[in-house]
């Protein structure tokens, strides 16, 4: 395993051990950049817009598209390591 797959793997602990949960515009952030860093750009057709959560997350993750696995995995690793200083 890479020293970034390691880092990687180790944020996506960490934030689940953040003593305050970051905002619903953070979390589609992160989910996003997991989503992108781990499985590539956006698959499978948009949920109906009456699906307000699905087509959030659809909508962030797409706009990552054509972002590299490696450059997904470092900007994951930064704005965890950003919410952990905030704590």
């Amino acid at each position: 395993m890479s020293e970034l797959d390691s880092k990687f793997k180790q944020a996506a602990e960490d934030v689940t051990q953040l003593s305050e949960a970051p905002d619903n515009s953070v979390k589609l952030k992160l989910y996003a950049l997991f989503k992108q860093a781990s499985e590539g750009d956006v698959k499978g057709d948009k949920p109906s817009m009456f699906d307000f959560v699905g087509a959030a997350k659809y909508n962030a993750w797409a706009e990552l598209s054509g972002t590299d696995s490696d450059t997904a995995k470092q900007k994951y690793i930064d704005l965890v390591e950003a919410l952990k200083a905030k704590e």
